[in-house]
């Protein structure tokens, strides 16, 4: 334990004064009946510790993220994410304390894009089907040729969204577009190709037995821009215009911000129509990246500013649901809230949707919103 704790203490080399300045003004700040989002002084002021300690903590060994959290008094608090081994989280919590940096540690398994997975269904209406068209989003799907190495990948068709009057399915980048290299099959995903509807896990590989349902726009998000978002121009008659998500039905056109312990749903390709809160603000997170189907690690990407989200046990969501739409958890038009794309089986990670929007909305030359009442 000791040559561990060396090692963090030589690792520590951030100001301890400002460290302190900031856990007293968060001390300061007294409990609020006030929604905690990241506009509340309670979690501006974890933000601004945070801010302080993420640059150094995230340079030492197995830690994978830091974002705003609630502790067991239900106040906002700053939350260190480190890879769960017999080591790193006691070792970490240990250096914390030294420096007497008020944060709790969650131990989880690397955070990775969730795409893929031989199964799935999850909820009690099919979310891997061939749908009669036009169909309903929260579906399995991908692109037609997304299979390499003996291998064959998808993920969730997530949400409609429009620019400029034109709509278009919303997924990830690393569903759609992610195979950039001669690999495996030697196709690259390009500008034009088919977009269909179930995604290749779910009709063996073979896409004849699926439909186009779009055609891919790249928007190349990965891997220089905040966000892992990409989308297909939707094909005439083959996507309901309205919108509709499987077992959400039609989503509101406006969009709201996180905020912690806010109830939240998704419907996605493997576990279905699921529900969690949000855990986290202002995530920073390093993230897993294949470069095609089942080809190995081929970058890890660091996010800042995400949502974090529980997921006890991969229940909230797993491989096959990147590409789901994060939504409010009410019956009727639920607002969007986040676009899912990456997780653990602890934790699952979003995009806030502003930033998904206004990028896509950027590489369109328009404004971006969602398809809803």
């Amino acid at each position: 334990m000791m040559s561990v704790t060396l090692f963090y203490r030589r690792k520590l080399r951030f100001s301890l004064q400002l460290v302190a300045l900031a856990a007293t003004l968060f001390f300061r700040i007294g409990a609020s009946a006030e929604i905690f989002d990241e506009a509340h002084p309670s979690v501006r002021a974890a933000a601004a510790m945070q801010h302080i300690v993420t640059p150094e903590v995230m340079k030492w060994q197995d830690v994978l993220g830091t974002a705003v959290g609630i502790n067991g008094g239900g106040q906002p608090h700053l939350v260190v994410y480190v890879e769960n081994n017999q080591i790193s989280p006691g070792a970490v919590a240990y250096a914390l304390r030294l420096l007497n940096i008020p944060a709790r540690i969650e131990a989880t398994d690397k955070f990775v894009a969730y795409r893929g997975n031989p199964h799935g269904g999850g909820g009690g209406t099919s979310h891997t089907a061939l749908q009669s068209p036009p169909i309903q989003l929260g579906t399995s799907g991908g692109w037609r040729n997304d299979l390499a190495n003996g291998y064959c990948c998808g993920g969730t068709l997530g949400s409609l969204i429009q620019v400029n009057g034109i709509k278009y399915i919303m997924s990830n980048y690393h569903v759609f577009e992610s195979d950039i290299v001669n690999g495996g099959n030697g196709i690259t995903a390009t500008d034009g190709s088919p977009v269909i509807q179930p995604g290749l896990i779910d009709v063996g590989c073979s896409a004849s037995r699926a439909q186009n349902v779009g055609a891919l726009v790249k928007l190349s998000s990965l891997p220089n821009s905040n966000v892992d978002v990409s989308i297909a121009q939707a094909t005439a008659g083959m996507v309901r215009t309205d919108g509709a998500i499987l077992e959400i039905g039609s989503i509101s056109a406006s969009t709201v911000g996180a905020s912690l312990s806010q109830p939240v749903k998704k419907s996605g390709r493997t576990t279905g129509l699921s529900r969690s809160q949000v855990s986290g603000l202002n995530a920073t997170i390093s993230v897993q990246y294949e470069n095609e189907c089942a080809g190995g690690v081929a970058f890890t990407k660091t996010f800042i500013g995400q949502i974090v989200i529980a997921n006890s046990r991969s229940s909230f969501l797993n491989s096959g649901d990147s590409g789901s739409l994060m939504v409010e958890d009410i019956a009727t038009s639920p607002r969007a809230v986040g676009l899912l794309y990456a997780g653990s089986s602890t934790s699952a990670i979003a995009n806030p949707i502003g930033d998904v929007l206004a990028f896509v909305g950027s590489k369109r030359g328009g404004t971006a919103t969602m398809v809803g009442n």
